[in-house]
This record gives structure tokens, C-alpha cells and sequence, in this order.
């Protein structure tokens, strides 16, 4: 049977001898069989496609298969994804749902056993993952690593169940990820005694030296919500062989502009060595979780980008296993997104009598937003009352926050939030991390239930109220990801985002912050749908001083 040959040339990015020549790639059925120096006129670039290291494919909104039609198109060729947010609403099967959807494509997911499922006992979710599933996840599935460790309480406390589904991690020589926001001295010492071994939280070169000279990569991210690459770019020419890069956290509306090719042109911008940035976004994390990636190298698996330049850092193709799989201005063919429906959504209508906080006649305790960051500030401060009632104050920003459970009928967890200067109106979606509740903020109470009840009737998705006035987003697919098309994902997003902030939100990213509000396991206060939590002391705390 005669071979495929095909032959491509360019100026050769070789990250190994930190090098670029005039050279032509000969591929074969998939890898590359030769790399030989010629002379040529093409600008061309060729280089390794990027790797995600750390990303939560759901908060895209999209299902894997989705994703992948677009991240090909800014040069990723491989994401390290984590499915905790579908497995706390569904559990194993919401894992074996990515996984084989992930299988239509071409492009390289690489998903992690969920290790926090339930993340925490401070909040309910959909289901279990046992230290007997993970085991399951890396025979059956072979899946590449023990994904981010959020519960560090466990690990630090020696939980018995967290000990050992992190042995499990370890029989099987999978790595194991961490997520250690602002853990310092003996505590952060005992969490990497354990065995992990990265790091996505830092947001100052300071943590970030401190943790890698205990032994940890950092995993530098810039996402929807998160930003700390302008904090942490220095990592790269300082630390070379010991950073990553990573989004964590991507909304749609930001993918339609771009992947980690932005922050390619970031590097450039900023003068860091350009084959220092190429370790972190192909080769380290290429060595780290053992994966069977190219790296533009003979007998490699033809996997590389072409660019039209550093300066503009278009990329012009994409090549997966040999296969072009992305060229610039060629019309790609849709990826299908019918599936199988998977959700778990069980709950009824509330009414506003529901959202009533009774005064007490002391100052409450509010959660301080911070935009652009996952940490909170817990503040002291007068509500404002009417008729007895604690109710939102708009000129004060001091906003009702309401978390419901979407698994079974019980009564709504209320608090208050000052930051996102909403003026009218309310927000609510299901996209609460870690359990996936309902969140919702708003400046009235009628708005609020109408808002919480349209993702009751949605059965998922995230939706702005005002009055009569309604915008919502259906999320199909346990009430994380949608199966419309791309285009029409990122038009009804941003039709929500845009009014949020008509409304007088000054959040850059309002629905990614909301839902953050309830992941209980970054301080400083936050509230699940059994109460306001006190993350520093990691216990439940009164919404009154």
C-alpha cells in the first residue's frame, strides 16, 4: 500500500536547539519521516501547536466537540481538561459523556479523573465520585492524571477518601494536579509531601517562586476570569523548564477572539524568549503528563501550527496526526452536535416569599466582588430595611444574593454582594461552581425569582430579567454546555453580558465572576445552597456580625 506522502516547507521552529532555519517537513501516514534544510522565499512559520494545560471545557459552554471546530483555529492542538464541573452534576456518566464526544474529532483532549466530587461537604451536588471510580477512569479509560485537588483541607487534614483516591493516582504513576490559592508555609509544604505537583492559582511572582522552589510547576493563567499572565510573565524566561500555560476557565464570547494564540502574541510583545514561551505552551507539558503530542521532531506525530509571522501571529494552518485540520479562509465543515441529553434537574418554582431576610438590627456580613479575580473580601455593613425586611440596596451596591438547589426542593440560601453595580434588574444561571446550583444576584426580589425560575423551566442556562424583559441562554447539557451552534452561542452570551452591563454591572466578565461566588474553596466569603461560608476558617457562617 503506497504511503501519503506530503510535504510542507517553511522557516522550522526548533525548540530543542533554540533555532529557526529554512527547512521541509516530510510527513507519513500521520508522523513526520524527515526534517532537511533547504533554501526557500516562504515567511512562513512552523512551529509546535499550542497545549492548553489546564482547562474546564465546560465553562465554554460548549461540548468537546464544539470546542475543538474552534481551538483549532487559533493553533491549540491539545487541551489538559478537567470534567469536574460535569461530573459534580452527573457524576461518572457526565465523564464518559466528554470523553466520547470528544472522540469526534481529531483534535487532542486529554481529561483528568475528577478528584473533588463533591469539591466540598459545605455544598450539594449531583453525585460521587468514589476512590473505586478513579481507579476505574484510569483502567477502562486511561485517563492521563488525578485532576486539580481543590479540597486542600483534605489533603492537609489526611482525609481518608482524598488520601486515597490521590494512592490510586500514584499505582497508576498518573500525575496529580493541585489548585492551592494563597496556601503558604507548613500547610503548603504537607500538600506537595503528597505527591502534587502543579499549581493554576498563583497571582504573584512571589507565590509562584515560593512554589516551584518547593517543587511545583506553575501553571500560568490567563482566562475569562482569571488573568495573571501580565503577574507571572516573567516565570517564563526565569523558571523555563518549571511554567505552563493555561486557561482554566473560557467563555465564549472570548473564544470567538481568540485561544492561547493571543497570549503567543502577548510573549512576543513583552520580549520573552521565544523558545522559553514555546516550552511552556508545547514541550512541558508534552514531558509533565507523558503525552503522546509531536514536537516537530523526526518520527514525532505531525502536530505544528503554521504562522504568517511573530509580528501578526496569524495562524494560517493547523495540522493533528498529519491532517490539516484548520487553513486560514477555508470554510470548515460545522461538527455535529446532536447528542445524547445528560442532566440532573429536579427541582420547582420558587416565589419572592421564598427570598425574604428578616432584620435583626445588626450589620451583615457581604461578600466583596473584585473584578477580574476569584478572591472575595468579607465586609461589614448596613443593610438597608424595609417594612422589617433586609432588602437590596442599589445605591449602596449592596445586592440580594440567592443560591437554590437544583437537585432537590429546599429552602434558598440568601447573603448580599457589593462590586457589581447592577442598577435594575437580575442575573441567574446554573453555571455555579463547584456544584452547579443556582446562583442568582439582583437589585429586587420579583426580579430574582423570575430570573431563577427561568433556569428552573430552562432546566439550565443563564438568563438577565428585568420587569417583562427576559434574555436568556438554554444550556441543554446538565445545565453547563449548550448544543446550539457556536455562532449562536456566543450571539445569545453576549446579548446577556451586554445587557447586564446596560444595567449597570461594571464587571469585564459578570457572568463568570457570578459564578464564582460559590465556589467555597477561594476565600474570602462565599455562599453555597446551604449557607454563607467562611472560607478562611472553611466552616458556615452568620450572614449577621
Amino acid at each position: 500500500m503506497k504511503s501519503n506522502i506530503l510535504k510542507l516547507q517553511g522557516n522550522i521552529v526548533d525548540i530543542f536547539r533554540k533555532k529557526t532555519f529554512k527547512g521541509e517537513i516530510i510527513i507519513s501516514n500521520g508522523y513526520i519521516k524527515d526534517i532537511a534544510p533547504i533554501t526557500l522565499k516562504s515567511n512562513n512559520y512552523i512551529l509546535p501547536g499550542f497545549i492548553d494545560s489546564h482547562i474546564h471545557i465546560e465553562s465554554s459552554m460548549l461540548i468537546p466537540s464544539i470546542f475543538a471546530h474552534e481551538a483549532i483555529k487559533y493553533g491549540t492542538i491539545a487541551t489538559i481538561s478537567d470534567p469536574h464541573e460535569i461530573a459534580n452534576v452527573c457524576g461518572f456518566k457526565g465523564v464518559e459523556f466528554m470523553i466520547r464526544n470528544s472522540k469526534r474529532t481529531t483534535f487532542n483532549f486529554f481529561f483528568g479523573a475528577p478528584s473533588c466530587v463533591p469539591a466540598t461537604t459545605f455544598e450539594t451536588n449531583g453525585a460521587t465520585i468514589s476512590p473505586t471510580d478513579i481507579e476505574k477512569f484510569f483502567t477502562e479509560f486511561d485517563l492521563k492524571y488525578l485532576s486539580e485537588v481543590m479540597d486542600f483541607n483534605s489533603v492537609i487534614n489526611k482525609d481518608a477518601t482524598m488520601i486515597e483516591k490521590i494512592n490510586v493516582a500514584k499505582k497508576y504513576s498518573k500525575k496529580i494536579d493541585g489548585h492551592a490559592p494563597g496556601l503558604t508555609g507548613i500547610n503548603l509544604e504537607k500538600y506537595i509531601k503528597v505527591g502534587i505537583d502543579t499549581d493554576h492559582e498563583c497571582t504573584s511572582l512571589d507565590e509562584a517562586i515560593k512554589k516551584i522552589n518547593l517543587g511545583m510547576k506553575i501553571q500560568i493563567r490567563e482566562g475569562s476570569a482569571a488573568k495573571n499572565f501580565d503577574n507571572l510573565i516573567e516565570l517564563i524566561d526565569i523558571f523555563p523548564d518549571q511554567v505552563m500555560i493555561c486557561s482554566d476557565d473560557l467563555h465564549p464570547d472570548d473564544l470567538k477572539l481568540g485561544y492561547l494564540n493571543k497570549l503567543f502574541k502577548k510573549a512576543i510583545e513583552h520580549k520573552i524568549n521565544i523558545y522559553n514561551f514555546l516550552m511552556a505552551i508545547s514541550y512541558n507539558p508534552v514531558k509533565h503528563y507523558n503525552l503522546p503530542i509531536g514536537l516537530l521532531r523526526i518520527n514525532d506525530p505531525a502536530d505544528f501550527i503554521v504562522l504568517d509571522n511573530f509580528e501578526n501571529c496569524n495562524i494560517l494552518q493547523t495540522y493533528i496526526k498529519g491532517k490539516c485540520v484548520y487553513k486560514i479562509n477555508e470554510k470548515q465543515n460545522e461538527p455535529i452536535s446532536r447528542v445524547e441529553p445528560i442532566n440532573n434537574f429536579n427541582i420547582h418554582s420558587i416565589k419572592t416569599s421564598d427570598l425574604i431576610v428578616k432584620s435583626s438590627n445588626h450589620k451583615i456580613k457581604v461578600i466583596e466582588a473584585i473584578n477580574k479575580e476569584l478572591f472575595t473580601n468579607c465586609i461589614l455593613c448596613e443593610p438597608k430595611i424595609e417594612d422589617g425586611n433586609i432588602i437590596s440596596d442599589v445605591e449602596k451596591d449592596l445586592l440580594k444574593i440567592v443560591v437554590v438547589n437544583r437537585y432537590f426542593d429546599s429552602k434558598p440560601q440568601i447573603g448580599f454582594i457589593k462590586g457589581f453595580g447592577l442598577l435594575k434588574g437580575a442575573i441567574a444561571s446554573s453555571i455555579c461552581h463547584d456544584s452547579h446550583n443556582i446562583i442568582s444576584l439582583g437589585t429586587n426580589d420579583l426580579d430574582i425569582a423570575n430570573a431563577i425560575n427561568r433556569i428552573i423551566e430552562l432546566k439550565g442556562g443563564i438568563a438577565v430579567v428585568s420587569n417583562d424583559l427576559v434574555f436568556d441562554l438554554s444550556l441543554d447539557i446538565a445545565g453547563l454546555m449548550s448544543t446550539e451552534p457556536f455562532d449562536r452561542i456566543v450571539f445569545k452570551y453576549q446579548q446577556i453580558n451586554n445587557k447586564i452591563k446596560e444595567f449597570g454591572s461594571k464587571m469585564t466578565s459578570p457572568l463568570m465572576m457570578l459564578s464564582f461566588m460559590g465556589l467555597l474553596v477561594i476565600p474570602e466569603l462565599k455562599i453555597s445552597d446551604k449557607g454563607l461560608f467562611d472560607v478562611n476558617n472553611f466552616k458556615f457562617t452568620s450572614l449577621f456580625e
